[in-house]
């Protein structure tokens, strides 16, 4: 039986979503943003998808790093959406990718060996 690889899933929830909201963003003309977004949003998934065929610890955690710094990049897109006029509303999506940062950065941590202070 096969266990189910949470966040495989959410990023690729997520990618989905990316697509949906820049086609949306495309209609409303705004085409700088949404290939922006498109690109780091969906590339966050791409990396988590990459890291699970790592070759070993440390092409995995580079894999993940790569992914959360591409989901931070796609919360910047996020933002700018939010904070501009004229633009559709995202918050479920920085919802989303706020989680996924979350989580990357915790399988980071636990693949690293944990995070100790002195």
């Amino acid at each position: 039986m096969e266990t189910r690889n949470i966040i495989v899933e959410n990023v690729l929830d997520f990618g989905l979503e990316v697509v949906r909201f820049c086609e949306l963003l495309n209609e409303r003309r705004r085409f700088v943003v949404s290939n922006q977004l498109l690109r780091s949003g969906t590339s966050v998934g791409a990396h988590v998808f990459e890291a699970q065929h790592a070759e070993t610890k440390a092409d995995f955690i580079h894999k993940m790093k790569i992914a959360v710094k591409e989901a931070s990049e796609t919360l910047f897109w996020l933002l700018i959406c939010e904070r501009s006029s004229n633009y559709p509303e995202s918050s479920s999506l920085k919802i989303m990718v706020e989680e996924i940062i979350r989580i990357i950065s915790k399988i980071i941590i636990t693949s690293k060996g944990g995070f100790r202070h002195c």
